[in-house]
């Protein structure tokens, strides 16, 4: 993983975007989708603490089960306290990685996929969490 610094949270200028209240069917179109009820900032969405959030993009195929694919941009908030099951920036023997925390039975960085090999966490050995990965951000169109 690659980390590449976006910017300073807070510096993000609020913009609300339209909300529709209607879900989208991603099998046959919906004719009711063009009531908007209200606005959405997505800053509100995916930053509970602006303060305590950066941003890193993503590079490789460990975590493509977990929905991160190359490119994408990771909201990683430092304040969450990780927890077995939490997906995790991480700097392990100083290489920085995204994994999916175990704490039990043994402490380990998984990836989510199959070709790569779980990172057992040696007794002594130098491990960092720099924060829980709370949304992924993927540019669809490009």
């Amino acid at each position: 993983m690659s980390c590449h610094y976006l910017g300073e949270c807070d510096a993000i200028p609020g913009q609300k975007i339209p909300l529709f209240l209607d879900r989208i069917s991603c099998g046959f179109p919906s004719p009711a989708a063009d009531f908007c009820e209200r606005s959405l900032d997505l800053n509100e969405l995916c930053i509970k603490n602006p303060a305590a959030t950066f941003f890193v993009r993503a590079e490789g195929y460990s975590m493509v089960g977990a929905g991160i694919n190359p490119g994408d941009v990771l909201v990683v908030d430092r304040s969450i306290d990780a927890k077995h099951g939490h997906i995790v920036v991480a700097a392990y023997m100083g290489e920085l990685t995204c994994k999916r925390l175990q704490t039990k039975p043994t402490l380990c960085l998984l990836p989510e996929n199959s070709r790569f090999r779980p990172i057992e966490i040696l007794d002594g050995s130098d491990l960092q969490i720099f924060g829980v990965v709370t949304n992924i951000v993927r540019r669809v169109v490009l």
